[in-house]
This record gives C-alpha cells, sequence and structure tokens, in this order.
C-alpha cells in the first residue's frame, strides 16, 4: 500500500468520525474555559475535566447571542469532527445548558427549541375545529379510565357524534411507536372530522412517549384538526404543543371537541322563531305593497276592477310562496330537533326502558345476557331514579 499523505489521513480519519452514530449525535459534559469568539461571531471553548479537554466550538448561526459560561460546568450536545487544517480533534456543538438542568430536560429543551424553529408549534398554523363533528378519532388506551372520560362526555354532550377508537400504548418505551401506529391508522379515514390524543394524570416520566419527536410530527402532520387532553392541568408536552387544541384533561379535550345539543336544540327553537317573525313581516310588508300598488292601479287603469282583481291574486301567489318556504324551513328544524329528543336518553327513560349497569371497580352498561351471572350486583335506572338488584 502506498503510503497517505497527511491530508489523505486528515480526511479519512474526519470521515470515520462524522461517520459514527455515537459521535455525530453526543452529548458531553464537562467544565468550559478558553473562552473566546471570533470576528465572524463563532464562539471557539474548551471542556475539560479532571482527565481530558477537547477544543469546541459554536457556530454563530446555533444559539445565536447565547454567551459562552466560562468556568462552569455545563451539558453540551453536537459531534465530533477533525480540523483539517491543524489536525486536531474538536468538539462542534449546536446546544448547551447548564448541568444542572440534567440530561433528560435538556434533551427535551433542544427538541423543543429545535421543533420550533421549524414551525412545527406556530400559532398560525393551528386549524378551528368543526363545529357539528360527526365522525370523531380516540387514539388512547383502550383500558384507560381516559376513554371512558371521553364516552360519557361525548354521550352527553353530542350523542349525534360517532367514536371511533384507535387504541394505542400510552406508557413504556413501545409507547411511542405505538401513538404514532394509531394515528397513522386513523388518518386512512376519509370521513373522519377530527381526532383526540388522550391519557390520564400520571408522573412526568409517564408522559414522556408525549415528547417523543415521532409522535410529536405526527400530530402535526395529521390530516384533520387534533385536540389533545394529555395528563394533568398543569402537564404539557410537547405534542400537546403540536396539537390544534390543547386540552387540560381528557373530559376537558372531548367537551372542546364537542358542541353542547341542549344549547344546539335551544339555538334552533330561537332560529325557528325568528324565521317565523321574518317571514310574517316579508309577508306583511309585501302586502301592504300590494294594496298600495292596488290603490294606484284603481285610479291609472282604464279597467280599474281587472288590474286589481290581477294584483290581488299576484299577492295571494306570493303568500303561498313565502309559506311554503317557511313551512319547508320549519320542517328541516323539526327534523334536527326530534333527532336530539331521541338520542336524550332521558327520553328513552321515559317511554319505559332502563338502563342495566353491572356494578364492580368500574360500572359497565348491560348489553347481553351474558355480561351478567348469577350474584352480581346491577344498577337500574328508571325515568325518575334508580334503584340495586342481584341477579340469580
Amino acid at each position: 500500500m502506498d503510503p497517505l499523505r497527511v491530508s489523505q489521513l486528515v480526511y479519512l480519519l474526519k470521515d470515520m468520525l462524522e461517520g459514527s452514530e455515537l459521535l455525530s449525535d453526543l452529548w458531553v459534559v464537562g467544565e468550559v474555559s478558553d473562552a473566546t469568539r471570533s470576528r465572524l461571531g463563532h464562539r471557539y471553548f474548551s471542556l475539560r475535566d479532571g482527565d481530558g479537554l477537547i477544543r469546541a466550538v459554536l457556530f454563530r448561526d446555533d444559539m445565536p447571542g447565547a454567551e459562552i459560561p466560562a468556568g462552569e460546568r455545563v451539558l453540551a450536545h453536537g459531534r465530533v469532527t477533525i480540523y483539517p487544517q491543524r489536525g486536531e480533534l474538536q468538539f462542534v456543538c449546536d446546544f448547551f445548558r447548564p448541568e444542572g438542568v440534567g440530561i433528560e430536560a435538556a434533551r427535551l429543551e433542544r427538541l423543543r427549541e429545535q421543533l420550533e424553529e421549524e414551525g412545527l408549534f406556530e400559532p398560525s398554523r393551528k386549524r378551528a375545529l368543526p363545529a357539528y363533528p360527526r365522525r370523531i378519532g380516540v387514539v388512547t388506551s383502550p383500558s384507560g379510565a381516559a376513554l371512558q372520560d371521553v364516552r360519557d362526555v361525548v354521550a352527553r354532550r353530542w350523542p349525534l357524534a360517532e367514536l371511533v377508537v384507535s387504541p394505542a400504548l400510552v406508557q413504556g418505551e413501545q409507547a411511542p411507536a405505538s401513538v404514532v401506529g394509531a394515528l397513522r391508522a386513523l388518518a386512512g379515514d376519509d370521513a373522519l372530522d377530527l381526532a383526540l390524543v388522550v391519557r390520564g394524570g400520571g408522573a412526568s416520566a409517564d408522559l414522556s412517549a408525549f415528547n417523543d419527536e415521532a409522535v410529536v410530527r405526527a400530530v402535526f402532520a395529521f390530516p384533520v384538526p387534533v385536540v389533545t387532553g394529555i395528563g394533568h392541568e398543569t402537564d404539557t408536552s410537547l405534542a400537546d404543543l403540536a396539537a390544534d387544541l390543547r386540552a387540560p384533561t381528557p373530559s376537558a379535550a372531548a367537551a372542546r371537541a364537542t358542541p353542547d345539543a341542549t344549547e344546539v336544540a335551544a339555538r334552533l327553537a330561537s332560529t325557528e322563531r325568528a324565521m317565523a317573525m321574518a317571514a310574517r313581516g316579508r309577508i306583511e310588508a309585501g302586502a301592504a305593497r300590494l294594496r298600495n300598488l292596488a290603490a294606484g292601479l284603481r285610479h291609472a287603469a282604464p279597467s280599474p276592477v281587472r288590474a286589481s282583481e290581477r294584483v290581488e291574486s299576484l299577492g295571494a301567489r306570493m303568500g303561498e310562496v313565502l309559506a311554503a318556504r317557511l313551512a319547508a324551513d320549519r320542517a328541516v328544524v323539526d327534523r334536527t330537533a326530534a333527532q336530539l329528543t331521541a338520542l336524550n336518553p332521558a327520553t328513552t327513560h321515559a317511554r319505559g326502558y332502563a338502563i342495566v349497569e353491572r356494578l364492580g371497580r368500574r360500572r359497565r352498561v348491560v348489553r347481553r345476557v351474558k355480561d351478567v351471572k348469577s350474584g352480581n350486583r346491577v344498577a337500574v335506572s328508571v325515568g325518575d331514579g334508580s334503584f340495586w338488584a342481584e341477579v340469580s
């Protein structure tokens, strides 16, 4: 083998270092020393501990305005390379924080800044929620309390909506990939109006799946608006920042995603009254105008009687057209109100039906005989109250 030139050796080592997965995405902890700034704005310094030292650089486009804290210990992220002109090993830093912040917090903050620079949290790109959703996707654990909370709220507020559950792990190492997979499965539903991503409260570490970069990007790229309700009110994840709307809890997410059926019915009734008043006003105004025209024609027309009869006939036809239009609008309102009334659980009770729930750690609605067995206690809800019973 022919001997290598010095430049060949240096660039060979540079390629080997920069091609290393470990050395190209690295966190280093050390004390800052020898900090200087070049006339171009690049910041040069050393990272050292008791046994070693490495020269480092923070280019001016990374963390602009940040001052290198000389004499302090920091957590620094970057990659290892070689400065070819001097053959020196060099750490190219792109982010740092004081060591006391902790590695997990530093990683999270670096990711947040990176995604924020890309525009994933930009308020102007957040979409408005549909006013009357008919099909709502839910990404959550199928066995968690969050799903039942969402079901209860939607059934009470907007029973016209259909819930489509896409199950996912919401805690543990496999949770990020599971949440991303659940979102992708929902994204293929062209009839979907919006999606909820929810999980109950827990320790901050339990919510780490929703700070995963892949999860955040999946929420950002989802084809319809996304509402998140993750953890407690004080918890805010990166997925919350990327969503179109962040709610403090799963129940609040369901409430903010749906209208209140009672309020909608009240608005429909008010609209019906306003439409009726407006139609009557138009009819009366038209009739008055026709009477005025008829009076004028009686004075001007050569055959006042025939002209007056024609005007009165036109007036009658106009009244019929307006009355038919009013009746059609009222029918639409009546149909919608009837749908809401039919879906109201209280209406079902009033017709003599009952809701039976099996008692246990969590109540479950009994839909089939095999849902209960002898000795089970059940709660029976009827129109004016409820009572307990035992299956025998």
